[in-house]
């Protein structure tokens, strides 16, 4: 919220400097963002008075005009027709500058000399009348320049206001709170009614139909008014609180929206039939112009105000076109209301109308102060609009808002919280300096009533909040907790996670954050078949748009568009991994099913462009960045299965991963249909794997270490002849499975086929035999690797190539 000191010293007496006020302002809570000085956009403009005017002998449309700044006359040529002898008026003398830096100089205008410019406030950018010279009161001194004149320069300061403190977001509410953090007393504006014998009550009526959304709604009526534009002061005030000023009866409404709290709106009563207002729900689909000149169709169950026939307003967020006050109107009915503040922030979000009126009112306003403000507003209007206000207002109030009375607060308990004692004076000095009322019901024990306009404050522990952050945080003594170390507990998942992340990383790869959202198109993108569980999305009520209205079901999609992004940014060669969670919809009474994954894609050239440059990525590069995490966690029984075809990946060119006969990820490189969806031209290798399934190996895997042997290994070499369908990994695992003490390992050397093998592959594996503790002799390793061959022809039925 911006607040201009020259304002807020209109409530409460400021000796502090600038920057003092701005940190006992953070200190108490309300954080103060920014210090703006305000400067007007011109200088050397000073108040002057028109001695004399007359036609200008060569043009039409000029006037001479004679001007003193009392001390020296100026001729002045002048071509506006709202000047006459006498007026007091702004001139900018030879040497002044005026907004867009230009510099006033004498000049010959059709022969006659001029050395200034009367100005407009347009011209001097300190208001929108340009329809003619600007006119000040007449007991200004002349010479006085302008800005001092009329008290324009002030100091803003940019205070962010959290969504608890509604009855801060008014110039009274942050007075309020410097009178009680510098001990001053605060002001209040002097409101005094004028009526007229005509009683309002005979003239229009007020029906709430939907209480719920709206307990109570006032209204008051002004007659005789003149629209036009507000005095010099309400609109300095309303640009420094960064409002542009409209015409003098809405300025009124803004201006005592800002000084308490209370949004307002002013009907031109002539536009409301059958001269009564009416509160209810919209229906659905119902169509309304708002003032903004945009028709929006509401959804059921927004709150609108209605005269006897039509809607003219969206309660609680904007008026309508076909009733806002307009230059010739003459009778405006005045409203203020309290509306529910979860309807209008359901309101206000669905028809995506962030209005200052909903802003206030979505976070509760002052129920106490809704006639306070109704006076106020039409005091001012009649004041300046020179309107008549009729006798009495209405007030419907057929659902009393309750107010929260009589909360306990124990001193004791303010020490337990904060860590120090508080003097029961101090803490009552400081309730009662914001305007609480205490009651003493024991020994160090009250009873504290808030005033209304403190919505927050319903518990102990807010009354507690009030004392310390007025008392003041750097009065409470630092002390060390006494607290138990402990060792941490580490979570295997976490840990297991922790441990990936630094895998990969050390690899080379780099750690994305995707939304947890995206596209509901996504399984289309990747051709996934309908009866896919990761077509079971989650859909999002209130999304950010319709590309980020569904819950993702698999981390593939958010890697191909970030690989997307950064080719478009020219970055080619890309590394990446992402650890999170998918959403699967389990059916519409359950939460979905939530899984931890990690995901990777690699991309381009494997090095950057350096000379010895040119080697892409591929699907081995892939595989080991993974077998080197399976690795680490000590998962030893992984198998990749090439007929596992996921429908986005190539064929041949991937696979699935099972962890003994359950599939938990898959790897391989992107579908060329899947690149031609997203149009990306270079090849895209990928990976997903489910950590839930690894976490329940790892949490259970234990680590454990043999004696290394200090003897040598026999190694023997044998060919099988297999289909070309058999997967080596098939052959090793068959091998494994033998459990042969001896055996320490097995690789495949050779994969043929060609002249010789007529039918099928030749896969030639290396065994690798070892005893602990002693050397074997080629009889002992010679029965092995027979009795291991032979079971292998057996299992498999492939044949020994010779």
């Amino acid at each position: 919220m911006l607040v201009s000191l020259k304002w807020l010293k209109d409530y409460v007496n400021i000796e502090l400097t600038t920057e003092d006020l701005a940190h006992r302002l953070t200190m108490s809570g309300l954080e103060v963002e920014e210090i703006k000085t305000v400067h007007p956009q011109f200088s050397g403009v000073v108040v002057a008075k028109i001695l004399s005017v007359k036609p200008h002998p060569s043009a039409e449309r000029l006037s001479l005009c004679t001007v003193s700044d009392g001390v020296q006359n100026y001729p002045v040529v002048c071509g506006a027709k709202n000047i006459s002898q006498g007026d007091i008026v702004p001139l900018a003398k030879v040497g002044a500058i005026i907004p867009g830096g230009y510099t006033i100089k004498s000049s010959l205008l059709r022969g006659e000399k001029s050395d200034g410019m009367i100005c407009s406030e347009a011209e001097l950018e300190i208001g929108d009348d340009k329809s003619g010279i600007m006119h000040l009161p007449a007991d200004l001194p002349l010479g006085l320049p302008l800005e001092k004149a009329l008290n324009i320069e002030d100091t803003v300061l940019d205070i962010n206001i959290t969504p608890n403190r509604s009855d801060c977001l008014s110039m009274i509410g942050i007075a309020r709170e410097v009178a009680a953090i510098t001990g001053k007393k605060i002001k209040f504006p002097t409101v005094k009614i004028k009526e007229s014998n005509e009683d309002i009550n005979s003239l229009a009526s007020v029906k709430i139909i939907d209480s719920d959304f709206c307990p109570r709604y006032t209204a008051r009526m002004i007659k005789s008014i003149k629209v036009g534009s507000s005095p010099v002061w309400m609109r300095a005030r309303l640009e420094a609180a960064g409002m542009r000023a409209i015409n003098n009866i809405v300025d009124v409404t803004n201006f005592v929206m800002l000084e308490m709290g209370q949004p307002l709106h002013a009907f031109d009563f002539r536009f409301l039939e059958k001269e009564k207002i009416i509160v209810r729900k919209s229906k659905e689909n119902e169509e309304f112009i708002s003032l903004d000149g945009k028709s929006r169709t509401l959804p059921a169950d927004t709150l609108l105000i209605c005269d006897g026939v039509k809607p003219v307003a969206i309660g609680g967020i904007m008026g309508g076109l076909n009733s806002e006050v307009k230059e010739d109107t003459q009778v405006v009915l005045l409203e203020s209301a309290y509306f529910s503040p979860s309807s209008i922030r359901r309101s206000a979000r669905k028809l995506a109308m962030p209005t200052d009126a909903a802003f206030r009112f979505e976070r509760g306003i002052d129920p106490e102060g809704v006639v306070k403000a109704l006076n106020r507003a039409a005091q001012l209007i009649s004041e300046i609009s020179g309107g008549t206000i009729y006798k009495n207002y209405i007030d419907e109030y057929p659902k009393k808002i309750p107010l929260t009375k009589d909360i306990p607060l124990r001193l004791d308990r303010i020490r337990q919280i904060i860590g120090t004692e508080i003097k029961a004076k101090d803490v009552t000095g400081i309730l009662r300096s914001i305007g609480m009322v205490l009651k003493q019901k024991g020994k160090g024990t009250y009873l504290v009533t808030p005033p209304s306009c403190r919505v927050d404050i319903s518990r102990e522990i807010d009354l507690i909040e009030e004392v310390i952050r007025l008392y003041g945080y750097d009065h409470v003594p630092v002390t060390l907790p006494i607290v138990d170390v402990k060792e941490m507990e580490l979570t295997p998942r976490l840990d297991m996670e922790e441990r990936i992340r630094q895998l990969l990383t050390g690899s080379g790869y780099t750690e994305i954050v995707n939304y947890s959202f995206g596209t509901p198109q996504a399984a289309d993108i990747l051709s996934l078949p309908e009866n896919d569980e990761r077509r079971k999305t989650v859909m999002i009520k209130n999304p950010l748009g319709e590309d980020l209205s569904a819950m993702r079901t698999t981390m593939i999609c958010g890697l191909l568009e970030t690989a997307k992004k950064n080719a478009n940014n020219g970055s080619f060669n890309l590394k990446l991994f992402e650890i999170g969670r998918v959403f699967i919809n389990s059916s519409k009474d359950e939460l979905p099913e939530e899984k931890n994954m990690v995901a990777g894609l690699l991309t381009g050239e494997i090095t950057d462009e350096f000379w010895c440059s040119g080697k892409t990525v591929d699907f081995y590069l892939l595989k080991g960045s993974l077998e080197n995490i399976l690795f680490d966690l000590k998962i030893n029984n992984c198998r990749y299965i090439a007929s596992s075809i996921e429908p986005f990946l190539h064929p041949g060119k991937s696979c699935g991963i099972y962890l003994n006969d359950k599939k938990i990820g898959f790897l391989g490189e992107i579908h060329p249909d899947v690149l031609e969806k997203i149009d990306f031209k270079n090849n895209l290798y990928i990976f997903e794997i489910n950590l839930d399934i690894l976490e329940e190996v790892y949490e259970k895997k234990k680590i454990s270490y043999r004696e290394i042997s200090k003897f040598p290994a026999v190694m023997r070499d044998a060919a099988f002849v297999i289909p070309d369908a058999m997967e080596a990994d098939q052959m090793i695992n068959i091998v494994l499975d033998q459990k042969e003490d001896l055996l320490e390992k097995v690789i495949i050397f050779d994969v043929y086929k060609g002249k010789g093998i007529v039918e099928g592959k030749s896969l030639g594996l290396r065994f690798f035999y070892r005893a602990p503790d002693r050397t074997l002799t080629d009889l002992e390793t010679n029965a092995v690797h027979d009795r291991i061959v032979q079971n292998t022809v057996n299992l498999t039925g492939a044949k020994i190539r010779t």
